[in-house]
């Protein structure tokens, strides 16, 4: 199957339980090679709330210490958008490393999951 195969496998699944709303918004996340994506999403309205990058988060470091900033990021700009409760959809990544790093910084930064 392939490791990516096997990641959409585990995606779908996710997303088939896994839903955003106004009050409660998904927040999603996506990584690649180079930087990491998050984003809180209403799935009734098919909407971006809040979103952040690597690409908006001047921290140096390991590619971990730079995901728990943006996680931190993510969790502000949330708060300032009147959002604390989130539903986590890891978007079919094992949750350890850069993952576990964003989810832990937007715990720190305010955000409830």
């Amino acid at each position: 199957m392939g490791k990516t195969n096997n990641r959409l496998k585990i995606k779908k699944k996710i997303r088939s339980t896994v839903s955003g709303s106004e009050s409660k918004p998904r927040f999603t996340v996506f990584k690649s090679n180079k930087a990491i994506y998050a984003q809180l999403v209403n799935d009734a309205d098919g909407k971006t709330l809040v979103s952040c990058s690597t690409l908006q988060v001047e921290a140096k470091g390991t590619k971990t210490e730079v995901s728990k900033e943006v996680g931190k990021k993510l969790a502000e700009k949330a708060s300032s958008a009147g959002i604390k409760d989130v539903v986590f959809d890891r978007n079919g990544y094992i949750y350890h490393g850069r993952i576990k790093a964003l989810a832990d910084g937007a715990r720190e930064g305010g955000l409830v999951f």
